[in-house]
């Protein structure tokens, strides 16, 4: 079994104690990091009165790049197996000849 962590994160001036596998440690402090980042963006970019808005935005902002890249893998699939089957059906062609 795995060693648990107890570590402190800090997002939108609040602190989360959190008790973690170890070897989520370094995942967990650079999306807080990155969290964070975003934050300071959002605060500097738009007229934000509290941190629910900005912590929405955030939240909005990372779900949208999970979104993104499952659509370009399924595209990126989809033309890997269309390429697949036409390399699939010279060769069955070359092999018939």
């Amino acid at each position: 079994m795995e060693n648990k962590l107890k570590i402190k994160l800090s997002i939108a001036d609040r602190v989360y104690p959190l008790t973690i596998a170890a070897s989520q440690e370094e995942g967990l402090r650079k999306a807080a990091k990155k969290i964070e980042a975003m934050i300071k963006q959002f605060e500097q970019s738009y007229a934000v009165r509290d941190k629910q808005d900005v912590l929405a935005m955030c939240a909005l902002q990372f779900a949208a790049q999970v979104e993104q890249k499952t659509i370009d893998k399924d595209t990126n699939q989809t033309a890997l197996e269309e390429k697949l089957k036409a390399l699939d059906e010279l060769l069955k062609a070359q092999l018939s000849s």
